[in-house]
Order: structure tokens, then sequence, then C-alpha cells
């Protein structure tokens, strides 16, 4: 959910900092206090479109950062990793700054990311709907996204089966088209693959004879340095007055000691020890020195095979392991494109057997999807009754192609509906009355919300063009779906701000000519005046403070029930 939100220099607020619990929250106050700008910063903070326009006049940037906890599970997490931000303790930190030049600095936990990955990842956080902001339920191509929603506990095993054989049925379509395009095309592919496959072969690469042709290089090129240290190595042991002669005369000593004290045996046996390693050493380098022979002859031509191998690297891999790899990949496509009609055969035959073996998953998919929308018809049907709606008839509609297969399956969806007895069913999307589309909304909202992980919902005056009893109705409706997750609503009617867990009290207030929003969170007392106020208008009476009072007990009745 939302814990928190700051905004500073957004509109006409200077600054402000706002908590949100859990449940239903309210924001309540008069006509341009500022209600809209929270939730257009809410907005701006998930992705939406930014402008110069919201920096607050005289200030250089707008700051927006909002503090989200969320539970293990969350669709949010995978996202989160797929674009490697780290979370910790299920918490999340949005933060979107935008400059008077319209820039905007988007991070997250700290990392910087781009407006589409904020977006991406602050849809499934936030779902925010106004009443001209149709998002997903009004979109016609995302009804069948939503319908899988719904179900998806029973299409998961079959989904599974399906996209495993989709895949399949893809690149075997791929390799397909590639077989059968431009027959210009397929010949000069075929010449270029010829060419290289040649020039590799003819080039008679070893495995990682790169690597051991630079070492030999390594050591060619320091013949002299090695020849002279060995050399001078050797003399320093081997030699008159040298190294074995003083170390022979030490072990001559030590073994006369060791005679008349054995206390000295082990000192005499290390020296002796020491003596006939050393003269073994000395050997080893008097055979290094007799066979050590400089050839430039060799390093040149090492140094022309290691030219020739970086051509090849430069062209088909980054080593000769890789060279070889490349000459073998291709070598199976030369096979496939000199031997093209037997195998573009062979793949009709497996992409006929795979796309029947497709259709059988698509239609079992196809099933469960009808079984699903005709509980999900009956939901709605329910959820619209509760709010005076019994006459709405609502239908989802299929239409399915066996010759259009996609990733999703076989079946194209959309949501219709008949608001008026008599009137033919019309796609949701054409709804036009405001009262109409607010139950609508509502109702599909408090099933979808329940399937879609997202933290926080916010209705933006959705109650707009409704009164009376259907007015109540939408005010529970609004409470219930906030039983499930996190809801903020702004609401003009007295009846939403009645079922509110939390009431917050939007105002303006003007310090040194300057205007700007401030956001007071309401008590009992206070709740009950501005519930009158709501009620009466403009001026608040005995009887209007009443009527608040019966609202809030209605609304608590209502909230036991539960």
């Amino acid at each position: 959910m939302l814990n928190e939100l700051s905004i500073k220099n957004f509109a006409i607020i200077e600054s402000l900092a706002v908590s949100f619990r859990k449940g239903l929250t309210v924001l309540t106050g008069e006509t341009g206090a500022g209600k809209s700008i929270i939730i257009d910063a809410i907005n701006l903070l998930v992705g939406g479109r930014g402008s110069a326009e919201f920096v607050r006049h005289g200030e250089e940037k707008a700051e927006i950062e909002g503090l989200f906890y969320i539970e293990n599970g969350h669709p949010c997490f995978l996202k989160m990793q797929e674009f490697g931000i780290d979370i910790e303790e299920g918490t999340i930190i949005l933060r979107r700054d935008i400059s008077v030049s319209g820039k905007s600095v988007c991070r997250i936990n700290g990392k910087l990311i781009t407006i589409s990955t904020l977006r991406e990842i602050g849809s499934s956080l936030i779902d925010i709907h106004g009443q001209h902001e149709h998002q997903e339920l009004m979109d016609e191509t995302k009804h069948l996204m939503l319908l899988d929603t719904y179900a998806a506990s029973e299409l998961a095993p079959v989904f599974k089966e399906y996209e495993g054989l989709y895949r399949t049925y893809t690149q075997t379509q791929k390799k397909l088209m590639n077989l059968t395009e431009n027959e210009q095309q397929m010949a000069h592919r075929l010449d270029l693959l010829t060419f290289q496959h040649q020039e590799i072969i003819n080039a008679n690469l070893q495995k990682n004879e790169d690597d051991e042709l630079l070492e030999e290089r390594k050591r060619l090129g320091n013949f002299e340095r090695i020849f002279e240290s060995i050399q001078t190595g050797y003399t320093a042991l081997k030699g008159e007055q040298k190294g074995l002669d003083w170390l022979g005369e030490v072990m001559g000593h030590m073994e006369e000691a060791a005679s008349l004290d054995p206390e000295y045996a082990d000192i005499s046996e290390s020296v002796s020890n020491s003596f006939y390693i050393l003269e073994d050493v000395a050997s080893r380098l008097r055979n290094s020195l007799d066979y050590l022979e400089y050839d430039p002859e060799r390093l040149n031509s090492i140094e022309a095979r290691l030219n020739e191998i970086n051509s090849l690297k430069r062209k088909y891999g980054k080593s000769v392991d890789e060279i070889l790899e490349y000459a073998a990949k291709i070598e199976e496509e030369l096979e496939t494109l000199q031997n093209k009609e037997t195998h573009i055969d062979m793949l009709e035959k497996e992409l006929l057997s795979i796309k029947k073996d497709l259709l059988v998953e698509a239609n079992e998919l196809s099933s469960l999807r009808k079984k699903a929308a005709i509980r999900l018809t009956d939901d709605i049907h329910q959820e619209l009754k509760e709010l005076y709606m019994e006459k709405t008839i609502f239908e989802v509609r299929f239409n399915s192609d066996e010759d259009n297969i996609s990733k999703a399956g076989m079946d194209n969806v959309e949501f219709y509906i008949s608001t008026n007895p008599g009137e033919p069913l019309k796609p949701l999307s054409k709804i036009v009355s405001g009262g109409e589309l607010s139950r609508m909304m509502l109702a599909l909202k408090s099933i979808f919300s329940k399937h879609q992980g997202v933290t926080s919902i916010i209705f933006d005056e959705v109650d707009t063009g409704v009164s009376g009893r259907v007015a109540q109705a939408i005010a529970e409706k609004i409470s219930s779906v906030s039983a499930g997750s996190q809801v903020l609503c702004i609401s003009h009617m007295p009846q939403v701000a009645a079922m509110s867990d939390t009431h917050l009290y939007i105002a303006k207030a003007i310090h040194d000519g300057r205007t700007s929003t401030t956001v007071t969170p309401l008590e009992t007392q206070d709740k009950i005046k501005e519930i009158a106020r709501m009620i009466s208008g403009t001026e608040i009476t005995d009887l209007t403070k009443k009527h608040a009072k019966e609202l809030l007990k209605l609304a608590q009745k209502v909230k036991n029930k539960r």
C-alpha cells in the first residue's frame, strides 16, 4: 500500500507530506482546493505524462516521492528483479523530479530508471481511475487479459502447456520462413556461407592454438634475457670459488662437526641435501644452455600465423574456439540450404503436427475461458444488482478463430452491456452515461481488484452524476473494495465520506501572497462538520449535523456486518 506521500513545489502545493493507511481514505474539500492535484502528483509518481506546467511558479523543479509497503509474492517483486532493483523488507520508494524545462528524473529505491520502467512498475502498485479515465476495463484489447486474471488458477496448467507448444510452433514457423524467402537472397546466403566455411577450413585451426602461439612468441621475444639469466645463474653455482664450491666446503666442515657432536647431525644433513639439490639444478641449467637456440624464422612464422588468426577473429569470433564453433554452426545451415526442398517438406509436416497439438490446447483454453465467463457474468450481475442496476445485462463475447492463433490462444474477448430493457447489447467502451459508467466501473473493480494484485486503487470523483439510494450503494461498494486493498477516493458525496476509515480535508491557504494546499486528517467531530457541509452546501445547521451523524452510524453498521 501507499504509506507516505511527499510533494514539493507541485502546482499550488509548496510542501506537503501525507500519510495513508489501509482501508478507505476519502479526500474532500471545496472545488479547487487541490484534491485532484494530489491525485495528479500520484499519477506522475507512477509514470504519468509530465510537463513543466506542474512546477510551482518561481521554482526550479517539482519533487514527488512515495513510500510503498508490499507483501511477498506481489507481482512487483518480479518486475523489480527484472530491472535489477533491490527490495529491502518489502519497501519501495518511488521518486520523480520534474524541472522547469519539462525533463524528468525518475528513481526507484535510489536507482535511476527510465519513465517507461517507472510506468511498468508503478502500474502494479497503483490503479488510478477517474470519471473519463477508462484504463484496462474500458480498453477492449485488455478484456481477455482481465478474464484470464479472473480465472488464473484454472487456466494456469493449460496455459503452461499451450505457451510451450506456441514457442515451438513460432520457432518452426521462423525456420520455414527463412527457407522459403526470396530465392536470390537464399543464393547469396549460400555463397556467403560457402566462402566463410571454406576460409575457416583452409586455415586448419587447432583448439587453443592462439593461446599457445602467444606463449611461444613471448618466450622467443625474451630469448636473450632468458639465456643471460640462466647462464649467469649457472656460473654463480658452478666454477672455481663459486656457490657449489663454498657449499661443498660448508658440507665438509658440518660433517666433521657432526662426527664429533651428534647435536649437529641435523644441520649437517640439511647442508648436504641443499648441496645435492643445487648440484642437480646446476646440471639442469647446463642442459638448458646446451639446447637453447634462437630461431628468428620461427618468430616470423608465429607472427604471420597470429595475423592470420586475428583476421579470422575480426570476422567470426573472439577466439579460435569461437571461430570453430561458428564454422560448425554454418556447416549445419549450409547442409540445410543445399538440401532446402527436403528440409522445407520436413518443416511443413512438423508445423502441421505442432499446430494440431496447439489447437487441442487452444480449444481447451477456450472452453475453460467460456466457463469462467459464465461465472464472471453472474458475479457482475450480482454486483450491479447491489448498485441498483438489476436490469442491466452484461455479457462476455468471444470471437475465436483457429486460423488466427496468438500467444494468448485463439480467443478475442470483449465485454458487452445493455443498461436499459429492450436496448441491444453494446461494447462496454460505448457507455456514455456518467452515473452508469461509475457503477459499472465499481462493479468490475470490486471483482477484478481481488485478482489483479494492485496495492492501491484511486477513484477520482467516480461518483459524479448519482444521488439518493444509488449514492449510498456506491459508497458501500467503494468501501467493500477497500476491504481487500487500499482505496483513496476523491468525493463530493457525503455517503462516501461517511464510509471512510480515514477522512482527509483538503483546503487552500494564502501565505505571503501565495496560495498553497493543506491536508488535515479529521477526527469524529470535524468529520461530522465536513459531512454536514457536504450535505447542505454552504450553511451548516443542527439538522444537517444530525443527518451527518446518522450517515456515520449507518456507515458503521454496514462495516460491522462484513
